[in-house]
């Protein structure tokens, strides 16, 4: 059972808005103030903001399967130090998740991490793109997404039957909008940086065929459709007009492309080549637009740790992606995305997408879960890999100043960081 915690001095922040006042928590839950037992432990949030625990919707764990690159429980450390109370695994382990059994094995690894982990399944078999998985079987299983991670489903008439398949289940389809014959061998956005770089390139175009592809499709068959880490201004403007219209979609960002531009591919960091590819800085503006004004749900971290290894070679050999459970707040928020529009999309929009509970139950009232984040908005700090808890050396960010840090993170009513620190096991769990 987890100790009694009073939350003192900071600022509340939730879909009700902003207020400052203290709170406390019991037994796993939010109570008033003033209903906390004498022997509660005092947390100071002092100049800080206290929000709903931040969701992330996006992420992958090595574990199964790719241990070296990262573990539940080191990934879960990462993902509580980002202040992640609630983090979402992509199905693209080793097995894949495609069917109970697998959901099983993952949640039962998942008990080592520190954050409370949701297991998102295949849409395929094996993730391959070529037979349905058992959608069915992963919605009993508590399977709430399924998604085939990397090209996402390409076959327009597969598509429509997994929409149709995951409707009645409440199954939402997360996609990645990428039409791989577009963008086949492209290492970069293609545009101005590519052809300085002499780097070949996936044009907007690779991505936004899919969006209005799917989109056509998600409209046909009233299905729910989740896109993932869209990248380009025409794609966000394309689902804000399809969602304005009744077409179940939403859709997400990748914190990275809050951050950087395909400018800063000019030193041909690897760390930097992430799949869907950075943009032109006209698309990244419109990104963070977009988050400010609601027409984002979410913005992820699209956690994806690698080995060394894998980041040090010639650009065109490295894989893709990078690690963010440690930087995905504060590159929003160095961003200069106003703080409440920012926790809108890391919390309490996609705990409601993931189906935990709408805005008004996901709130920092009394009789509401205690996942709770405290932020010092104003706090700087430099990227290094080398002082981070995940195992994942590869960070877009790396050097990077950036503003906005976690103070505290608690999950399900356990204090599992305090002062930017992870609690000892024995204490966290005590």
């Amino acid at each position: 059972m987890s100790e009694p915690l009073i939350i003192r001095g900071g600022t509340l922040i939730d879909s009700n808005g902003a207020r400052r006042s203290d709170l406390a928590t019991a037994d796993g839950m939010i109570i008033d103030a003033g209903a906390a037992p004498a022997s509660a432990r005092v947390v100071d949030a002092s100049g800080c903001v206290v929000s709903t625990g931040l969701v992330d919707l996006h992420a992958h764990f090595g574990e199964p399967g790719d241990e070296p690159a990262e573990t539940m429980a080191s990934g879960g450390r990462a993902a509580v130090l980002g202040g992640f109370t609630t983090v979402l695994a992509m199905p693209n382990t080793m097995p894949p998740v495609d069917t109970a059994a697998v959901v099983e094995h993952v949640r039962a690894l998942a008990r080592q991490a520190l954050c409370a982990v949701e297991v998102a399944g295949c849409v395929t078999v094996g993730g391959a793109g070529r037979q349905l998985a058992p959608i069915g079987e992963l919605a009993r299983a508590g399977v709430r997404f399924v998604g085939d991670c990397g090209a996402g489903v390409q076959n327009p008439l597969l598509m429509r039957r997994a929409l149709e398949y995951a409707r009645p289940f409440g199954v939402t389809l997360a996609q990645p909008a990428d039409c791989v014959e577009l963008s086949a061998g492209a290492q970069m956005h293609e545009g101005e940086w590519s052809s300085r770089l002499g780097l070949p390139g996936a044009p907007a175009e690779a991505e936004e065929i899919v969006v209005m592809r799917d989109i056509a499709l998600a409209r046909l068959t009233g299905a729910r459709l989740h896109f993932q880490t869209l990248s380009t201004a025409a794609s966000l403007a394309i689902v804000g007009a399809a969602s304005r219209s009744g077409v179940q979609v939403s859709a997400e960002v990748a914190s990275h492309h809050l951050g950087l531009c395909d400018a800063d591919l000019a030193s041909y960091d690897t760390c930097r080549k992430v799949l869907p590819p950075l943009r032109p800085e006209a698309d990244v503006r419109a990104a963070r637009d977009a988050v400010g004004s609601g027409l984002v749900d979410c913005i992820v971290t699209d956690h994806t740790p690698h080995t060394t290894d894998r980041k040090e070679r010639p650009f065109d050999d490295s894989v893709p992606g990078s690690v963010g459970f440690e930087t995905a707040l504060a590159v929003a928020l160095s961003a200069g995305i106003e703080i409440e529009a920012v926790l809108r999309a890391m919390s309490w929009r996609p705990a409601e997408l993931l189906g935990l509970g709408g805005p008004e139950q996901r709130t920092l009232s009394p009789g509401s879960r205690a996942d709770i984040t405290i932020i010092d908005p104003q706090e700087g700090f430099t990227v290094s890999t080398s002082a981070f808890a995940t195992t994942g050396t590869n960070s877009a960010f790396e050097g990077a100043e950036l503003r906005g840090r976690v103070r505290s993170t608690v999950v399900g009513g356990r204090l599992v960081v305090d002062a930017g620190e992870v609690l000892d096991v024995a204490e966290v769990t005590r």
